[in-house]
């Protein structure tokens, strides 16, 4: 295997960090009302209360915001009370719903993954900008809701699966062939997704290889993970193995920070939306073997303490290492962490 233009891809520089936008926070919820009654029974179900809030002029005409009034009468209309160990943290604007449909540029029928749709404060944005969707929702009570939310447009099917473990591949090539069939054009489809935190890199490592299917990829993280996978200097302690992962499958940008007052329950972080626009199959750098270039990717950054000789001494000779980084300009001894600083 030659190692050369693999560690030659290494050292690409990933595109500048936008400038960024502060959306304005909105009012918080207030907190769930608790039955303090002794000897209450169990079976009540949790609401919460939500404030007065006016309504906003969309490009001339009135809007009623689809988020905090929305997000809770949603919520209290099943008995819901949002699971930690779902991630579940529903957007309380509709501006910012807004922000990530029109980061997407979505329109008149495009086709739009949506993951974790929760109460569909977001996918009623999609759905009036033309959109037909497929949203993946783990939650059964959140899936039932959205469904029949939605159920008289015509525009969107629900899938109770957890994404991580679904054939997401699978359902959307079924979906688009659907929709060409009926004689619509044929396109790329977009992704656009407020995702639990703790399935980002999940999300991310799934989607990003499927330039064959999607244009475009839109998701809200958590801030400091959206700055990492954009991060645009190299020489940096703070470079992984993801990044490189990005940087081969997409052209990430930053787009704006979201403050944590936007969502209920309110997380202890916050937000940024990330948009990566997916390259196709032909636009990846020139690799023999993917499986084979990411191998040597991870048990580089396994052993980065180690002189990149000895790490990679598994996947190849000595005398290939060492050629490999003399065509790259680097010595023989040279060890992954100060690779980047000796570009300077």
């Amino acid at each position: 295997m030659n190692s050369a233009p693999h560690l030659l891809l290494l050292q690409q520089s990933l595109p500048p960090i936008s400038s960024l936008q502060n959306p304005k926070p909105t009012l918080r919820p207030s907190l769930p009302a608790h039955n303090s009654t002794p000897g209450a029974r169990k079976s009540t179900p949790t609401y919460i209360t939500a404030c007065a809030k006016t309504t906003r002029k969309t490009g001339g005409r009135r809007k009623n915001p689809d988020d905090y009034h929305g997000t809770l009468t949603a919520l209290n209309s099943k008995g819901r009370f949002p699971r930690k160990s779902l991630g579940q943290h529903y957007m309380l604007d509709s501006e910012i719903n807004d922000q990530l449909v029109a980061a997407a540029e979505v329109g008149e029928g495009d086709v739009v993954l949506e993951i974790g749709p929760g109460t569909g404060s977001l996918t009623n944005v999609l759905i009036n900008a033309g959109a037909t969707v497929l949203a993946i929702e783990k939650d059964p009570y959140m899936a039932t809701l959205v469904s029949e939310r939605f159920a008289q447009t015509g525009q969107l099917k629900v899938l109770q699966e957890d994404f991580v473990k679904c054939h997401i591949h699978s359902h959307m090539s079924s979906l688009l062939g659907s929709i060409e069939s009926a004689g619509a054009s044929s396109r790329h489809a977009k992704v656009v997704a407020n995702i639990p935190f703790n399935i980002s890199t999940d999300v991310v490592k799934q989607l990003l290889p499927m330039g064959d299917i999607f244009s475009e990829v839109v998701l809200l993280l958590q801030e400091e993970t959206a700055f990492r996978l954009v991060e645009s200097y190299l020489r940096t302690s703070e470079y992984r193995p993801i990044n490189v992962f990005v940087n081969f499958y997409s052209d990430p940008e930053f787009k704006f920070k979201v403050p944590r007052t936007n969502f209920f329950p309110q997380p202890n972080v916050d937000a940024a939306v990330v948009k990566f626009r997916l390259k196709q199959p032909t636009q990846y750098p020139p690799v023999s073997s993917t499986k084979s270039f990411f191998s040597m990717v991870n048990s580089a950054f396994n052993g980065k303490r180690k002189m990149l000789r000895k790490s990679l001494q598994h996947i190849c000779t000595p005398s290939e290492i060492e050629s490999a980084l003399e065509n790259v300009g680097r010595p023989a001894t040279v060890l992954l962490s100060n690779m980047w600083e000796k570009l300077s």
